[in-house]
């Protein structure tokens, strides 16, 4: 089956601590069915000096569950994704505008 949701996407957080928060997809891990969003679900990972590192506390986006996310349509509001065929390719559309995406 074709992903729903890619490396790139912009996206909505529908539900958790973040619900409502708006960022890019910057990793997709389908084999758990999870994303990496940037900006949100940050986590705070506290690391110790070394000869290559500064240390410290470093904050790093941790992965969000993919049905916990939501694409962004081009009016900045949540949408399902479609799959249809245009010119003999098959591309993802917003169902809620029907624009490709």
């Amino acid at each position: 089956m074709a992903a729903k949701l890619k490396k790139g996407d912009k996206v909505v957080v529908l539900t958790g601590k973040d619900k409502g928060k708006q960022g890019e997809i910057t990793r997709v891990m389908p084999a758990e069915g999870k994303a990496v969003v940037d900006g949100v679900n940050v986590s705070v990972r506290h690391t110790k000096q070394s000869q290559r590192s500064q240390g410290g506390r470093i904050p790093q986006p941790m992965p969000l569950d993919l049905s916990n996310l939501a694409l962004v349509d081009g009016n900045g509001k949540a949408t399902r994704a479609g799959f249809r065929f245009e010119d003999g390719k098959k591309v993802r559309y917003a169902k809620t505008t029907g624009e490709a995406i």
